[in-house]
């Protein structure tokens, strides 16, 4: 074996170094022949050995080489006795500990795959042209925008949104004023625009390379104040099809090369005047003649060169600056304002160089004028539209420009009926009582109407789609469908006493005490036993439950949040609902057992009238079976024809549905359906507080942030550290499921089906075996009286010796959550004319008067 080297690695100690100890040969003592090959004696300076440079031609890689230096045998190298340093001087030795590899040995190594300079510049050469090829390809491929698509652009491109019915709901974006000449537009206006957005306008290719690499800078610096994209490349992109919408590099590549052609087939004065007939200003104003008149009410010929520079400040971010003026805060624009002065004075300082100090504040502007479609409850459905746009990648921005119409699901008639029926039973509410509904059509999906709120531009939360209150017992319905669906009957019987317990749950008990042991399901769910459906779901199981009710449109991750964390309570729903999710929910009982998911677009097309969004493209999704919804829709029935619903019953015909209402009357429903809609009503109490707890009135239904009237005077809050936060509280005496939410869904449900034929329910399937997870009760021989048979809402009670919502038995209250008094119907007895709201169809007993 060769012997050891006595030097060591730095910060290795005790590691031996492939070469000799200084001064030492490397001949002595080695074997002469190792792997089949002839044997040297080397001498200092005659080459590497093995694995410190370069490897014997055919030994291949050996384990560990490369990594750490071992006592191995030496093999001799073919390779020649490297140079010296200098020519004549003695041979080198080998390298010092640490520094392997720099050697000339090294160096030729390396040299083998370092091809010589002609291939390197014939590659070169070659990519180069693949390149120059293909973009000459792309360039010749690209076809300059005709007249035709020139002229659409400076035609009116804004949005028309419409009912369902094909009336208009709103029209967003203002029409056009298109400036024939470049003579009528002033030269003051035009160098303001050029000085703006691209100063060497007159002079370029109608691409600026420069332009590109200072925007990365100044966007990397934060001091964007001119865009990377020439006067020649906006304009190409706001009317060439297929570049306005389009956000990825292959449209900035088609940019540039409808740029370079249009600025080889127009003059730069028709650029210009195209570029500004179509560039967009704010306040809904495309192009220069409708900015001149929507900001200054004059035509283009009689700007200024102020005014001229203040709309061209406004081209780089016209949205932000409406929004900012709107606010009070005019300091963003009149900083673009002072920005245009300055380059146009370095664009011609003979003209322009004392605009600045003779007119430092910007040209004082008219009002906006323009009709505001976000205001009511208009601005609430022009919303939910731009939300489902969203997925798709269009904004509010590309509504107002991009010419699309669309067709919502809204019917305006039930609009206005939503609001009217809100309002007639809130009218002597407190502030702070809200109110929320939503009307599904369970056929389609559609969303008919809401009701979020009264006005969008004092309060923009819509409660019907983001409001989430708890369901209470309105949630039940789903725990039933996962029941039957299961194969269980209506014909089981269940727990009427309370409390049970279940893994993971505080005990669940009734709002009241029962003389039964027993129910079936049908009487389970008319008078809405908690005892009941949480059996019930313990026996189908929580993931059945969530299951289904995520399938008929209930957000899951929410619904996998409550089971997780409160288990078994998740049956009698302490789970989050929203008024569009449960009439969206409910559809699957009125359809057949099939959910089509909530939306309110029919159809939208863009200008070019390519179908963006179809609603029949939307499938059904089966969540039961139609005979699980058919036996569901019985129990549902049995709600408003004899338990704790009896209230919402409509005179024509037949309605089926669930109250709901939670602890401490903080949430309280009513969701019921027809064959054709299925409406959800919901209502909760905020109050707000400061942080000392100190009550503070409601502000447009919303908690302010401001001390006072006046939230510019205010020093010390802001929207993000407020001064009052808002606080979920019990609503007044007489709010349940069963009174207030039920007596709006029957004022709305009654205008809602006027002209609707009348439609009958799948009769009771029947299906299923019955379970019975309580023992099944004996009735006690009483005289009964005889049935009426003309009397629909006549049902034969199995618990005759004391029926369940008969409060004059002693021990045998309603068991329901929702809480009853008074006669047993569900409604507090009281006068109540004024507290329903004047002309309220709602059955007498009337609810008790709202406290104030």
């Amino acid at each position: 074996m060769a012997a050891q080297s006595g030097n060591e690695q730095p910060g290795h100690p005790g590691r031996p170094q492939p070469g000799p100890a200084q001064g030492q040969g490397m001949g002595q003592g080695m074997p002469t022949q190792a792997h089949g090959m002839p044997g040297y004696d080397r001498q200092p300076g005659t080459g590497p050995q093995r694995g410190e440079y370069d490897r014997q031609p055919g030994t291949g890689p050996q384990r560990g080489e490369g990594r750490r230096p071992q006592n191995q045998d030496t093999i001799a190298s073919p390779i020649p006795p490297r140079r010296g340093r200098g020519r004549g001087g003695p041979p080198e030795g080998p390298p010092p500990p640490g520094d392997r590899g720099r050697g000339d040995g090294g160096g030729r190594r390396w040299r083998r795959f370092i091809p010589s300079w002609k291939i390197v510049m014939a590659g070169c050469v070659v990519v180069a042209a693949g390149i120059f090829g293909m973009i000459m390809v792309g360039y010749s491929l690209t076809p300059v925008p005709t007249e035709a698509q020139a002229k659409d652009a400076v035609d009116d491109m804004g949005s028309t949104l419409t009912y369902a019915d094909k009336t208009i709901l709103a029209r967003l974006g203002v029409k056009r004023i298109p400036v024939k000449t470049i003579e009528e537009i002033p030269l003051h206006v035009q160098d303001a625009v050029i000085a703006a957005e691209n100063s060497s306008f007159r002079d370029d290719s109608g691409i600026s390379f420069s332009g590109m690499v200072r925007s990365l800078w100044f966007t990397a610096t934060g001091q964007q104040i001119q865009g990377a994209s020439t006067i020649t490349q906006q304009m190409a992109r706001n009317y060439y099809d297929g570049l306005s919408q389009e956000r990825s590099l292959q449209r900035k590549v088609k940019e540039i090369f409808v740029a370079v052609k249009l600025n080889q087939s127009l003059s730069k004065p028709q650029i210009l005047l195209q570029y500004l007939n179509t560039i967009y200003f704010g306040r809904g104003a495309n192009g220069i003649g409708a900015a001149a008149k929507y900001f200054f009410n004059k035509k283009v010929s009689e700007l200024t060169p102020e005014e001229g520079a203040y709309l061209a400040g406004r081209i780089q971010n016209p949205s932000s600056f409406d929004t900012a003026e709107k606010s009070g805060d005019n300091g963003p624009t009149e900083f673009r304002y002072k920005y245009v002065l300055e380059q146009m004075g370095k664009l011609d300082p003979a003209k322009y160089s004392g605009l600045l100090a003779k007119s430092p504040k910007s040209p004082k502007r008219k009002a906006d004028t323009q009709k505001d479609f976000f205001k009511g409850v208009q601005g609430y459905m022009i919303q939910t539209v731009i939300n489902e746009l969203k997925p798709l990648g269009i904004d509010y921005e590309d509504l107002k420009t991009g010419g699309y119409k669309i067709t919502t699901t809204f019917d305006k008639k039930l609009m206005e009926a939503a609001k009217r029926a809100v309002n007639q039973h809130t009218r002597n509410a407190p502030k702070e009582v809200m109110a929320t509904l939503a009307a599904v059509d369970p056929r389609t999906g559609r969303i008919r109407a809401f009701y979020g709120g009264d006005d969008y531009a004092t309060d923009a939360w819509n409660d019907a789609f983001q409001s989430v209150k708890q369901a209470a017992s309105a949630f039940k319905p789903y725990v039933l469908a996962a029941w039957l669906e299961q194969g269980y009957s209506l014909r089981s019987y269940l727990p009427a006493k309370g409390p049970i317990e279940l893994p993971g749950t505080s005990p669940i008990n009734n709002d009241h005490p029962s003389g039964a042991t027993a129910v079936d399901v049908v009487k389970a769910t008319a008078s809405s036993v908690n005892t009941a459906f949480a059996k019930m779901g313990e026996k189908v199981g929580l993931e059945s439950v969530v299951d289904i009710a995520s399938r008929a449109g209930i957000d899951k991750e929410r619904l996998e949040e409550t089971k997780n964390e409160q288990s078994y309570l998740l049956t009698i729903g302490s789970s989050g609902v929203t008024a569009v999710e449960q009439a969206g929910g409910y559809s699957i009982f009125a359809n057949g057992g099939k959910h089509i998911k909530n939306h309110v677009i029919i159809k939208a097309t863009d200008r070019n009238g390519q179908v963006i969004v179809d609603d029949k493209n939307y499938a059904a999704v089966k969540v039961i079976s139609p005979e699980a919804a058919a036996d569901a829709t019985v129990a549902l029935q049995a709600v408003v024809k004899s338990g704790t619903g009896r209230n919402a019953a409509l005179y024509d015909r037949p309605v089926a549905g669930k109250t709901g209402t939670n602890n401490d009357n903080k949430d309280v429903w009513f969701v019921g359906f027809t064959p054709q809609i299925s409406t959800a009503v919901g209502m909760y109490k905020q109050e707000c507080r400061t942080s000392k707890g100190k009550l503070v009135p409601p502000v447009n239904d919303n908690c302010p942030w401001y001390r006072g009237k006046d939230p510019a005077k205010e020093k010390k809050y802001t929207p993000q550290k407020a001064y009052s936060s808002a606080y979920e509280v019990p609503l007044p005496s007489g709010y349940q499921g069963a009174t207030y939410p039920a007596a709006i869904w029957k004022t709305f449900m009654t205008e809602a089906t006027k002209g609707d034929e009348v439609m009958q329910f799948p009769p009771r399937a029947d299906t299923g075996v019955p379970e019975n997870l309580a023992p099944k009760p004996t009735p006690t021989p009483t005289p009964t009286p005889t049935p009426d048979p003309d009397n629909p809402f006549e049902e034969e009670d199995p618990n005759v010796g004391c029926p369940l919502l008969d409060p004059a038995c002693q021990d045998d209250g309603d068991v329901s959550v929702d809480e009853e008094t008074g006669d047993g119907s569900g409604i507090p007895e009281g006068d109540g004319d004024s507290m329903m709201g004047r002309g309220a169809a709602v059955p007498n007993p009337m609810p008790s008067r709202r406290e104030d």
